[in-house]
């Protein structure tokens, strides 16, 4: 057992708790999150993204998705922790876990700020039964981890209004009318990307985020802001002040929330369990905060600034291709120094800020580890045979991009040429679709996935998630996945992926992603995408007779938008290079 482990038992033992939770969370539910709160990467040594640790007196388990089941068996192997496969049949839940593996009136604990507010209240709801005592204040983490990072505290900037589209105010006032709606006082905001939206910042405090730490409260005629005071410049308080926005310290959200006696809207979704139980004098209106889907629906300037840095972007990509499928023939090419190269590229764009998650340059049977990233262990030399996949993205003061295309560096199986052509097959397909106002992304995710499911395959992640305006990655409330469970429809102006894949363990992954606008059909009620993404896919790993004439025309019209929109941009080297590249199939 992890001495880590060990060491957390020790501390459980001296406080009464049997179990104990550790998810992969800062104090505001978010996806990436800062070295201060990666307790969980530290006491169980997997690195992915999402999982969840629980530790019993005598057994220790850790749940993920199937984008990280090989990373996390490897990860974990030897450490005694049990890999819980999340939504395999023979999995049961933590809450099902907890229920079998607690006796009567013992104690779970968690730390209250790092952990859901529905997650929490589901998991007493299941152990009642059982008189299971809740300890939500135990951060164990703060006295195991003896080396503990410190907070975040990175400058906040402001961005332009004109990428913007709505200044502040506008945005606020807004925002106010949908709580005249529900007849509340307040509107309680902990998802930090809402607050960034909001407020026309940006920040640095979450890896690959650019959202500073805050709690928000907006009432009718003041917005209370809970952040560190020394992350803002004078001229972005000055500015807040204005448009009636008050700084307060980051920690005083607890007690500003007991104190609150009026009718609060706050999602137990999207806030955590000691910000939640906090509100115990307000009377609550407990759902989706509609700041969310306000972001996800860009207007016309946010849209028009996209579809810039996806430019931007597709001539990094373009000239990292074509410097790719030459390097491999004539020098020593590594993941790691390939995802350095492409790095240069972006770099090259104007108003690049930095990469938008931890890139993914996974070679032969590394692309079959959905989330892989690179270590000096494992960094594999490219060869001249074999595929590449590529998935990365970058942030533009502009926007925000995540392209994923598999490269082919050589040689390739059938089997290989074939699963390219397939989940190209199953990209352009969800990329073609035209759908009613009012369709979810469960109902398209069946589009993508039918030329795979025709050749008796499939893949484990979803095939579509949102993507934030110079924020998060990924966002809600739109997906693509028939797992989704209360995805919101499609709408105009939400800006999503279309990712399929194919992934055989020990040889070789494939997947083929770009970021497409839902827009207006020319039937009128009807719903079309179209691609932002500007980047070519590999034509040498296509097999033509596996794809429709219609996938063709598809995949020939895009390749003609591609070449039309980065030929000025390029040299006329690029340009006769790209010109043979995107040519008709």
């Amino acid at each position: 057992m992890r001495e880590q482990i060990t060491a957390l038992r020790r501390e459980m033992k001296s406080r009464g708790i049997f179990a104990y939770i550790v998810m992969t969370e800062d104090f505001h539910g978010s996806e990436y999150v800062g070295a201060y709160f990666k307790l969980r990467e530290y006491l169980s040594g997997f690195t992915g993204s999402a999982g969840t640790l629980v530790v019993t007196e005598n057994k220790a388990a850790l749940w993920t998705d199937g984008r990280y089941f090989i990373q996390a068996a490897a990860e974990l192997s030897g450490s005694g922790i049990a890999l819980m496969r999340q939504g395999e049949p023979e999995t049961p839940s933590i809450a099902d876990f907890l229920r079998r593996e607690m006796s009567e009136n013992s104690a779970l604990g968690f730390d209250g700020r790092a952990v859901r507010a529905s997650f929490a209240l589901n998991l007493r709801r299941t152990l009642r039964e059982k008189s299971i005592a809740f300890k939500t204040d135990e951060d164990l983490g703060g006295i195991v981890w003896s080396d503990h990072p410190a907070l975040s505290a990175a400058p906040v900037f402001a961005l332009p209004e004109r990428f913007c589209g709505l200044s502040r105010s506008e945005k606020l006032a807004k925002i106010r009318e949908k709580m005249r709606l529900e007849k509340a006082d307040c509107l309680a905001v902990s998802e930090l990307s809402e607050i960034a939206w909001t407020l026309n910042l940006r920040g640095g405090d979450v890896d690959y985020n650019p959202v500073f730490l805050s709690f928000m409260l907006v009432f009718e005629n003041n917005v209370r802001l809970f952040a560190e005071r020394s992350i803002f410049g004078d001229d972005i308080v000055g500015t807040l002040y204005d448009d009636g926005v008050e700084i307060l310290p980051y920690n005083d959200i607890y007690f500003a929330l007991s104190e609150l006696d009026c009718s609060v809207w706050c999602d137990p979704k999207a806030v955590n369990f000691r910000f939640w139980s906090a509100l115990e004098n307000a009377k609550v209106v407990g759902k989706t905060a509609p700041i969310e889907l306000m972001k996800a629906c860009k207007n016309a300037s946010e849209i028009s600034a996209e579809k810039s840095a996806h430019i931007k972007d597709g001539v990094a990509l373009t000239r990292f291709m074509r410097w790719l499928k030459t390097a491999v023939q004539s020098e020593k090419v590594t993941e790691i120094s390939a995802a350095e190269k492409l790095e240069e590229f972006r770099k090259q764009g104007a108003d690049y800020l930095g990469q938008s998650f931890e890139p993914i340059m996974a070679y032969g049977a590394h692309g079959a580890i959905v989330h892989y990233s690179a270590t000096e262990e494992t960094n594999a030399v490219l060869k001249t045979r074999g595929l590449l996949l590529s998935d990365t993205g970058g942030h533009y003061m502009d926007g925000t991009t995540d392209i994923t295309r598999t490269f082919v560096l050589g040689e390739l199986s059938s089997e290989e040429k074939r699963a390219f052509t397939l989940v190209l097959a199953a990209h352009l397909e969800l990329l073609g679709a035209v759908f009613p106002k009012g369709v979810r992304g469960s109902t398209l995710d069946g589009i993508a996935r039918k030329p795979l499911w025709d050749h008796g395959f499939d893949f484990k992640h979803g095939t579509g998630h949102g993507v934030g305006f110079l924020l998060n990655v990924h966002e809600g409330p739109q997906r693509i996945s028939w797992h989704a469970a209360n995805d919101a429809p499609l709408a105009e102006g939400m800006i999503t992926s279309d990712e399929p894949g194919l992934y055989f363990e020990g040889k070789f992954g494939i997947r083929h992603e770009s970021l497409v606008l839902c827009e207006k059909s020319k039937h009128e009620g009807f719903l079309k995408f179209s691609p932002l993404t500007c980047v070519p896919f590999d034509r040498d790993g296509i097999d033509k007779t596996l794809l429709t004439n219609e996938q063709i025309s598809r995949l020939n019209e895009y390749h003609n938008r591609v070449r039309e929109t980065l030929s000025p941009l390029l040299s006329e080297e690029e340009r006769e290079w790209l010109a043979e590249l995107t040519k008709p199939i």
